[in-house]
């Protein structure tokens, strides 16, 4: 057999099978069709070994439902707009365009050099206009809809990247690009209406099934539904009304105080004349420099301060005083609280603190509560009392009775919130899809007409950001003429948030040449949902989330017909590198080009999928990839065994059997590893148990203990089993066993459930439980003849002189354990 020389190997097949189109696709074709997706990524540096085990994953999967005789869609792209991208350009000095393309070009080498295939035909990048045309359509048809609007509002302002984030964007109160601590700022901003489709969001969490449970959970709690009761509580010689939300109407008999978050929009109106405004004021600009975290966590000091008003508590009749305090989020309910301090823990810390008064409302069915005597809230259910013609009633019982009440009365009305906001995507960024909305003296707010797609982002000098959008100090891109009149107006200056962009290039993919229509209806009904999904945890909440938004609104218009886009979804660990995730900042990137140079693709394809179970993370070692380099020679060299092998003849019966019944055992476990879980690397541990058994059935029974016949059948198998994880030696393998096509052109191997048993099995013999021999025997010998076995073992004889045997403990075919005492 000639030497393994990957170099010359990987570079024979990667050109072989470009030439071929092994994975172009045509898409009226839909026989046994399967779209298989990764996630496009950022093109903001060259890729690392971690990035690499995703698109490996996925050219696993494309490949082996290749040979499964599935007519596989495999496209890529990139997200090549947005914050990743241009904080990269602005690094390295470049322009983001530049940048950008640049990256792509290296990308594109590296994903090629690792032997992934992919149908570059349908490749998309989202910063080129003939994409982000498209996308600038799909705003307009949802401004259309009503489900775009722009408000003033406090955003999350990353004050190092100049520009804000959506909720989702915002990890530990930190900008989850670069770590730096978020503010807010009150800003005019442009928002999708998501929460028009929260309910349905997370109803059809249930059409999921083949999505992994974390993930579903992940979206039930950031969607975050509750029931409860909206409540009016007038102010006191006002017209103003507070409605706050409250889960606990139980309890409202012992509210004794109100809260606003330091964000309500009341409060300027509720102060404006009050004697206090400016304290009351510096006390709102302090509380929001403390993140949210620290404000709203159950634990800390609650600090506040009084408005000077008073609410009417209209179930009690009874004036509450009216506070601002720093525990009380925007986010959550309406920004307003009603306070019942004896049942709730921050507002018996606050009214501690403060003086105000707590009302037991809710008793202990064990023990009588006092609020005098109250060392901490109270906050179980329990039995009304002090609550009027709702005294003696189980707390679910009251909810229920006084939300009909309230609603009988014009006091409030049963509801239920979200804890989703609606999807900020504005961003004061230059590098990305400009907004194609128009400013005009006359006519207001004027979206582009569909015709004048795209709106072409501009190649701007000054792109750095100064919290202002580049887009504004560029006057050939800001002025313009009024569609609807005629007269002089000004562009929306703001650019889209990158997860628009990558909110439905899935469906590009299918028609990514034409230019009359986002994509063929016909065609994306066909080949969509998504059959495989792969790709990062991280992007459980952001990315999956508004592709399942974004779904559900196009179908809703009728351009498709399906409002789930991922059937099945597959999320990979992460790996790590030291104990810390990859980045050049902590000096522990392992780049794979080297390592391609050294080993070879399919070493680094191979210790990519053995290191550990793939939802995990995993810890990259060198000396790994060093064992997957030895195991591919050692298969490889296999070959040298069946020059050695008995041509002609039967060679040793009991070894063929062994080997034979590991082969098919070997196929049973492959196939139904990459068909469950993913769980390629116990599906390479079998593989490479088949190997070591040839070389082991060799050792024992002689060079020519196997058949020409027989090697060559297992050494046809070996191949088709490895060739979606190591493609490039399995076809080399594959051709010198005298296959005329690709192997991925060949039929996956099955296997034979009457051949996976052999005549005899290895039995584990423990004594009171620990391991002191093993013993090969028949299959399916009598539990009589086995203890005579046993006990003539030499090695287990020793053991048991001396024993006293108090009984057998047999599990057929399976183990032994012998119970006994020393006599």
């Amino acid at each position: 057999m000639d030497n393994y020389n990957f170099t010359e190997i990987e570079k024979k097949w990667q050109k072989k099978w470009k030439e071929a189109g092994l994975f172009t696709v045509d898409v009226k074709d839909i026989k046994n069709k399967y779209y298989c997706l990764m996630m496009f990524p950022y093109p903001s540096a060259a890729l690392h070994v971690g990035h690499g085990r995703n698109y490996i994953i996925g050219d696993v999967v494309a490949r082996y439902m290749k040979m499964k005789g599935y007519n596989v869609l495999s496209p890529m792209g990139f997200d090549a707009f947005g914050l990743p991208a241009e904080n990269a350009a602005i690094k390295n000095g470049v322009h983001p365009e530049d940048s950008t393309m640049k990256n792509i070009s290296t990308m594109k080498r590296q994903l090629d050099s690792w032997g992934v295939l992919y149908d570059w035909a349908r490749e998309v990048a989202s910063c080129k206009s003939e994409y982000y045309k498209w996308t600038q359509w799909i705003f307009l048809k949802l401004f259309e809809k009503g489900l775009a609007y722009k408000k003033k509002a406090f955003v999350n302002w990353c004050p190092s990247c100049n520009t804000v984030l959506a909720n989702e964007q915002v990890v530990d109160d930190s900008c989850e690009r670069c770590d730096t601590a978020v503010e807010q700022k009150d800003l005019e901003q442009w928002f999708f209406r998501i929460t028009d489709y929260a309910q349905r969001l997370l109803d059809d969490i249930g059409k999921l099934g083949d999505w992994p449970e974390k993930v579903k959970t992940m979206q039930r709690n950031w969607i975050g539904r509750s029931e409860g009761v909206n409540i009016d509580f007038p102010v006191d010689g006002t017209d103003i009304k507070l409605t706050c939300f409250t889960t606990r109407v139980d309890t409202v008999f012992g509210c004794t105080y109100m809260v606003l978050a330091a964000e309500h929009p009341l409060i300027d109106k509720l102060v404006e004349n009050g004697p206090d405004k400016l304290k009351i004021m510096d006390f709102i600009k302090e509380v929001r420099t403390i993140s949210k975290i620290e404000r709203g966590g159950a634990v800390g000091d609650k600090n506040g301060i009084f408005t000077g008003r008073y609410v009417i508590n209209r179930m009690t009749g009874k004036k509450i005083p009216l506070w601002i305090a720093d525990y009380v989020l925007m986010e959550y309910g309406t920004g307003a609280v009603m306070a019942v301090p004896a049942h709730d823990q921050r507002d018996f810390d606050f009214a501690r603190k403060y003086e105000l008064p707590l009302e037991v409302v809710i008793d202990n069915p064990k023990e009588s509560l006092n609020a005098g005597s109250m060392t901490a809230a109270y906050e179980d259910p329990g039995i009304l009392v002090n609550s009027g013609d709702f005294n003696g009633l189980l707390s679910d019982t009251a909810k229920t009775k006084i939300a009909e009440y309230m609603e009988s009365n014009g006091i409030g009305r049963r509801s239920v919130h979200f804890r989703l906001r609606d999807w900020l995507i504005s961003r004061q960024r230059y590098w990305g899809a400009p907004i194609p909305i128009i400013y005009c003296g006359k006519c207001g707010t004027v979206p582009v007409p569909e015709k004048d797609l795209p709106v072409k982002l501009p190649k701007v000098v000054e792109f750095r950001p100064t919290g202002e959008s580049p887009l504004k100090y560029a006057p050939d891109f800001m002025d313009t003429r009024c569609p609807a009149c005629g007269g002089k107006a000004a562009r929306e200056i703001d650019t889209m948030d990158t997860f628009v962009d990558s909110s439905w290039y899935f469906l590009r993919y299918i028609s990514p040449g034409i230019d009359d229509r986002a994509f063929d209806t016909d065609d994306v009904n066909n080949w969509l949902p998504v059959d495989q999904y792969i790709g990062g945890v991280e992007h459980a909440i952001l990315h999956l989330l508004y592709s399942r938004f974004i779904t559900k609104v196009i179908a809703d218009m009728g351009y498709i017909a399906f409002d789930e886009p991922f059937k099945r979804l597959f999320t990979q660990g992460m790996i790590v590198k030291d104990g810390a995730k990859m980045s050049k900042s902590k000096g522990n990137v392992v780049a794979p080009d080297s390592l391609i140079e050294r080993y070879g693709a399919d070493t680094v394809r191979l210790y990519t999928l053995f290191i550990g179970p793939p939802e995990k993370d995993a810890e990259w070692s060198d000396q790994g990839v060093e064992g997957a380099y030895r195991f591919i020679k050692r298969m490889w060299y296999v070959f040298d065994l069946m020059d050695n092998s008995a041509p002609g003849g039967e060679g040793n019966p009991k070894a063929g059997k062994e080997v034979i019944c590991k082969m098919h055992a070997t196929i049973k476990k492959v196939t139904e590893d990459i068909e469950g879980e993913f769980h390629f690397n116990t599906a390479i541990s079998a593989v490479m148990e088949l190997v070591n058994g040839i070389y082991s059935a060799v050792n024992e029974y002689g060079a020519d203990s196997l058949s020409e016949k027989l090697l060559e059948s297992v050494m046809r198998n070996i191949t088709l089993l490895v060739a979606p994880f190591v493609p490039h030696v399995a076809e080399e393998m594959w051709q010198k066993l005298g296959g005329k096509v690709s192997v991925f052109k060949s039929e996956w191997p099955a296997y034979d459930p009457e051949l996976l048993l052999t005549d005899t099995v290895e039995i584990p013999v423990q004594f009171n439980g620990k391991l002191r021999g093993k013993v090969e025997v028949e299959r399916g010998l009598g539990e009589d003849r086995l203890r005579e076995i046993i006990s003539g073992d030499e090695k287990i004889a020793l053991w048991l002189k001396g024993v006293k045997i108090k009984k057998w403990v047999i599990l057929p075919d399976k183990l032994v354990n012998i119970v006994g005492v020393n006599e």
